[in-house]
């Protein structure tokens, strides 16, 4: 018969190390738990929607029964560089690069003193730029992210990785899941340029840089462009890395080693209506190549062309042929760079060259533009005269280059001093469309002809608004108050006297402030929430003080 004994289970030892592995394992659960959130839900205002829809169709439809008519409706043609400084071109008095392309758009036409765009960065200025409202009205406040930190563990890790660099990756408690991530994009109950004018009988055709979402809701052939050339991200590669032609000039950020690791992958593909494409042209001369195209193919029907460039933005790549023309540069970062916009020029005068050839000079409405200031983090560019850069309110982040041509019905040779906003370019051209907007919704950009031709008196904005998480500003007249809400600190600056912004006088003039921040609070009555969190914080230091942007 067999006796039955007891398990050995160990003696005290062995029970005290149980305990402790018991112990240990708790915290290290907690790190790894998911920081992913139902609570960045994108979910589709339906009704808004609806209206939205109906409103197209109606534009159609009185489209389709309109009488032909001797003289069709204008052109509308919108050049956009990337993280362009308005001192990085000639025309604003930038000494290092001759922009004489760049340059004939404000000759010609009207060049812009205080041009503003609706965020110091990329994604949320075009969202301002092709809907004429500001962005947080629709959620679209922050710059969208394909990556968050999955758990504490990897958040630790990012830190870690990240140590000694300006981006301090946000301490937030949630994140959103990837079903949210994939719906970060330009809400589809928003009314872009391209679906207004399309809907109105224009030939439509992005050419460049979206950067509005990339799943098949959000990118333009689905947003009312006919035809796209170019990419769905934030950035793409010129060139390849190894053609012997093309000079590269990597910065140590992780940001940059991000791009120059995706490459043309993902997103960043270059496409030619979804179609993942092969392109072995210079990328800011191959996107000349294709707007020159489209201009020569639609020359007989209206049509809305929008050359969102990707240069200069990084990574930070140019043909040797450019590279040449700055031998005289010794530093190879700011060569590279200064080269970059010399192609840009270059392919923005080719762009103009092709409307000349085509007989459209009188009957095509061209805005120019950068959609926000330079990016002082590379280290090529200082906007200076002007304060901080990309990622600032300060005015080298938000004061940008801004032209208008449209010869035979604007005079050359304007200088408008008054404060405009990106978000002016789609009012602009709807009503030279003769187009009409819905009025379920307010629009905050307005029609500028009337202020350049002398027909209308004041400003066309008395007042302009920022918002970014925490980060606040606003201009109103020549006072402008910039606010960092976590550090319930603010900033006042006379721009009228002291455009550079070197004299705070937020300790004299309390009033002043108090005025700016109850305005401020009144538009932010008619704002949503952030449709998505920040990732992250930018931190720059200007003369020893540390300022922080999230992003």
């Amino acid at each position: 018969m067999y006796r039955k004994t007891a398990r050995r289970t160990g003696g005290p030892m062995a029970r005290k190390y149980r305990y402790l592995f018991l112990i240990l394992c708790i915290p290290f659960a907690y790190l790894l738990l998911p920081l992913s959130s139902k609570d960045f839900s994108i979910t589709v205002d339906q009704e808004m929607l609806k209206r939205k829809k109906e409103f197209l169709s109606n534009l159609r439809d009185a489209a389709a029964g309109e009488e032909v008519e001797d003289c069709k409706p204008p052109n509308i043609l919108i050049i956009l560089a990337d993280d362009l400084g308005k001192t990085d071109i000639s025309m604003y008095g930038g000494p290092y690069v001759k922009t004489p392309h760049i340059d004939a758009m404000g000759e010609e036409g009207v060049r812009f003193t205080e041009a503003y765009c609706t965020a110091p960065i990329c994604a949320p200025s075009r969202a301002g730029l092709l809907t004429g409202r500001y962005q947080h009205r629709f959620g679209f406040e922050l710059q969208p992210h394909d990556r968050y930190p999955k758990n504490r563990m990897e958040r630790i890790i990012y830190r870690l990785i990240l140590l000694g660099e300006n981006w301090v990756v946000s301490d937030a408690s949630s994140f959103p899941r990837q079903c949210d991530i994939e719906q970060q994009g330009l809400p589809p109950s928003e009314i872009t340029l391209g679906e207004l004018l399309q809907s109105m009988g224009y030939v439509t055709g992005i050419i460049g840089k979206w950067h509005l979402g990339t799943e098949e809701p959000f990118v333009p052939n689905n947003r009312g462009f006919d035809y796209q050339y170019g990419f769905y991200e934030a950035f793409s590669l010129y060139a390849a890395i190894d053609d012997p032609d093309i000079v590269n000039h990597r910065h140590d950020h992780f940001a940059n080693r991000y791009i120059w690791r995706t490459g043309r992958t993902g997103a960043s593909a270059i496409r030619r209506n979804h179609q993942v494409i092969d392109e072995d042209e210079y990328l800011t001369t191959a996107i000349a190549r294709e707007a020159v195209q489209f201009i020569r193919e639609h020359s007989d029907v209206p049509f809305f062309l929008y050359v969102p460039f990707s240069a200069p933005h990084t990574p930070f790549q140019v043909t040797r042929e450019y590279f040449d023309m700055f031998s005289h540069v010794q530093d190879r970062n700011k060569r590279v760079y200064y080269a970059m916009i010399k192609a840009l020029d270059d392919a923005v005068g080719i762009i103009l060259e092709a409307v000349q050839e085509q007989g459209l000079d009188e009957h095509t409405l061209i805005f120019f533009a950068s959609d926000n200031g330079g990016a002082t983090y590379t280290g090529a560019t200082e906007n200076a005269p002007l304060k901080g850069g990309k990622f600032s309110y300060f005015e080298g982040g938000l004061n940008v280059p801004f032209m208008m041509r449209w010869k035979g019905n604007i005079d050359p040779g304007i200088i408008y001093d008054n404060p405009v906003s990106l978000m002016d370019i789609f009012m602009t051209s709807v009503i030279a469309a003769s187009g009409y907007l819905p009025d379920d919704r307010v629009y905050d950009g307005v029609d500028l002809i009337p202020f350049l031709k002398g027909t209308r008196e004041g400003s066309p904005h008395e007042t302009l608004l920022w918002r970014a998480d925490y980060n606040r500003a606003i201009r109103q007249g020549a006072w402008k108050c910039i606010i960092d809400a976590h550090e319930g600190a603010a900033e006042l600056y006379n721009l009228e006297l002291d455009k550079v912004e070197f004299m705070n006088q937020s300790d004299i003039n309390t009033e002043i402030i108090k005025e700016l921040e109850d305005a401020l609070r009144r538009w932010e009555n008619g704002l949503m929430p952030p449709l998505w969190p920040k990732v992250m914080d930018y931190r720059f230091t200007i003369e020893g003080v540390d300022y922080f942007f999230a992003i």
